[in-house]
């Protein structure tokens, strides 16, 4: 029975099928000068034929680059970071990278000195301005791009979170809707983060816009997932009852939130759009097997923008930073429609 343990393939195995000594196998693997072309493709195809593959902690000592990039993140299973990591994948892989996932939590810690020669580069997703994660990440000495948080000298993909918060808002108010609410207020969780409040100034900016004073009572604290939706309506029921002061609308800082609501609302016998009407931010996958009207932000590309960035960068180290705006688009679906009414159809 053949031992199933893998065999590794090493220069002292190509050397020997090949009949070169290691050193010249070793320079032909390389590239480098001094190896007749006869004898490099002899070597080339004694490798191929063993399955060898150079080691990239070897490659890395000799040439000083890894390979390697790493994404830092508060959290790698909510959907908006998966997905970017999603594009962010496709074009390391493509170019021949590595991903290194490091997701530290709002809470936790990330030691920016475990990242010293391990990687070629980092992408910091969404990470808090004043978060520690951050903190001697410029001393790494590798290129850093951010996704989501705009840091001084730093190349960065973002979205105007503040323009995003006016439409979704604008979207309601041009449905005759004059008592929103927000489902995005600060929390313990989202102070550090400046999408929550970017997004409920735009509500704010809105609001005034059309001679509207927000109400502090309409605004919900929750995080960004379901759960947080939900629990959000229920407090929403709870302060304000069938009576004529309840919300006709809800402006939840993510389509997950708003996921969460909605569910809540048919607990509570909501008929949605007519009693309240819904919308979201993100273009989530399943915004759609909910009809939720939401504004769509191209999140896998932000990845994949990102990463390029970061390869140009770690390619051309003299390259400054640059940063890169990503626009948004209203998507109306059937959660969102006029007061009192039904949703309009396009």
């Amino acid at each position: 029975m053949a031992d199933p343990r893998v065999q590794t393939v090493g220069i002292m195995e190509v050397a020997a099928l090949s009949g070169f000594s290691p050193a010249t196998v070793s320079r032909a693997l390389r590239g480098l000068p001094g190896v007749s072309t006869k004898t490099r493709e002899a070597v080339e195809r004694a490798a191929a034929s063993l399955g060898y593959a150079p080691s990239p902690w070897a490659t890395a000592l000799t040439t000083g680059r890894t390979n390697a990039i790493a994404v830092i993140a508060p959290w790698v299973s909510r959907w908006f970071f998966s997905a970017v990591i999603e594009g962010v994948q496709e074009v390391l892989s493509a170019c021949g990278y590595d991903l290194m996932l490091y997701p530290f939590g709002v809470d936790g810690e990330l030691d920016a000195r475990a990242l010293t020669k391990r990687v070629d580069g980092v992408l910091a997703l969404n990470v808090p301005l004043a978060h520690r994660a951050i903190e001697g990440l410029d001393d790494l000495g590798v290129p850093i791009v951010t996704v989501g948080t705009a840091m001084e000298g730093i190349s960065a993909v973002l979205v105007d979170n503040v323009a995003v918060g006016r439409q979704a808002t604008q979207h309601l108010l041009d449905l005759g809707h004059r008592r929103i609410a927000f489902f995005g207020s600060e929390t313990e969780e989202n102070r550090r983060f400046t999408v929550a409040s970017d997004r409920q100034r735009g509500y704010h900016d809105a609001l005034r816009a059309a001679g509207i004073e927000p109400d502090p009572e309409l605004s919900f604290p929750t995080d960004f997932s379901i759960n947080g939706g939900e629990a959000a309506l229920h407090r929403s029921v709870g302060r304000f009852g069938p009576s004529a002061d309840r919300p006709t609308a809800v402006f939840a800082v993510s389509d997950e939130v708003a996921i969460g609501g909605l569910h809540a609302a048919r607990l509570h016998q909501i008929q949605v759009p007519k009693d309240m009407s819904f919308i979201g931010v993100d273009g989530h996958d399943f915004a759609y097997l909910f009809d939720l009207s939401t504004i769509s932000q191209p999140v896998r590309d932000q990845g994949r923008i990102a990463a390029r960035l970061l390869l140009q960068q770690v390619n051309d180290p003299g390259a400054g930073p640059t940063a890169v705006n990503v626009g948004c688009e209203l998507i109306r679906r059937a959660s969102t429609g006029p007061v009192g009414g039904g949703a309009p159809r396009s």
